[in-house]
């Protein structure tokens, strides 16, 4: 009786072999990839209009979530408040968005080497010459590309206000 509902959005959700072939039958039709990453961990207006910007810059727009174990090394031992999976799935519910992935090291440059996207979408606290995996992107032919509105918002504000 209580059978557990999957609902589409989880389908999107990949491993990283998936994730690899699903992108290379993309790139074989034709598909101009885009690549955006992040932590997620409080989705705010500034994380949707960061994806919904990189989409626009190709035909298929695939997010590499940070793990648990490294939202904690980045941002503290208190987060990430939503776990990985709750994480992935909401992000995997945005329109602009084709396939996710959880990845567990920590920089995106091994996830971005196997998938080689076309462009890799940064937001605008990167400029291009800041953004750390520029100089792999740009090893296999790719693109870094800065997108969204203004860093005017952040998780890490909107749980500080909340705590206070």
């Amino acid at each position: 009786m209580s059978e557990a509902i999957k609902y589409d959005h989880q389908s999107r959700i990949l491993e990283r072999n998936r994730l690899i072939a699903r992108v290379a039958i993309a790139r074989r039709g034709g598909q101009r990839v885009v690549f955006a990453n992040g932590c997620f961990d409080i989705m705010h207006v500034g994380h949707v209009r960061y994806l919904e910007a990189a989409r626009q810059l190709g035909d298929m727009l695939v997010v590499g979530i940070n793990s648990d174990e490294q939202v904690r090394l980045l941002k503290g031992t208190n987060r990430p408040l939503v776990p990985e999976r709750e994480r992935a799935e909401i992000i995997a519910a945005v329109r602009a968005v084709d396939l996710v992935t959880i990845f567990h090291e920590p920089t995106v440059e091994t996830l971005l080497l196997a998938i080689r996207p076309d462009i890799h979408a940064k937001g605008t606290d990167y400029a291009e010459e800041t953004v750390p995996e520029r100089d792999v992107v740009r090893s296999y032919g790719g693109r870094v590309c800065i997108v969204g509105d203004p860093k005017d918002h952040s998780s890490s504000k909107l749980i500080r206000a909340l705590t206070d």
